[in-house]
């Protein structure tokens, strides 16, 4: 199989770093990204990405904000995207999965959660 490669895109440097240790911890490829501006700019140049994994709550530009430039996006529109939140709120978690998200994880990812992620790949 292919190496795996997600793109995890969040604004807090402990969260990012949490997710990229679980993650690699997994043999998965990281690539982080601080925030949604930085994640276009990224598909702009890059193209061997198989999930998203994104923060909901950063500034400017939430997760959700996030999910609907990639599915409105012919170029990248196929690729997965799982919300990551410290917060459970039910009406945010529907709002995210009719949108188009595979999963809504709640922080701190721990490698339990990282079969369910590798599922959408």
């Amino acid at each position: 199989m292919a190496i795996r490669h997600v793109l995890v895109v969040d604004d807090s440097c402990v969260d990012h770093l949490v997710v990229s240790r679980v993650l690699q911890s997994c043999n998965i490829k990281v690539t982080v990204v601080e925030g949604p501006k930085e994640a276009l700019k990224f598909w702009a140049m890059e193209h061997d990405v198989n999930l998203i994994v994104t923060d909901y709550c950063m500034p400017k530009m939430t997760g959700y904000d996030l999910l609907m430039e990639v599915k409105n996006s012919p170029k990248i529109s196929h690729l997965p995207v799982v919300i990551m939140c410290t917060d459970d709120v039910p009406t945010r978690i529907k709002k995210c999965l009719d949108g188009g998200a595979k999963g809504y994880i709640i922080k701190p990812i721990k490698v339990i959660d990282v079969p369910d992620l590798l599922r959408y790949i």
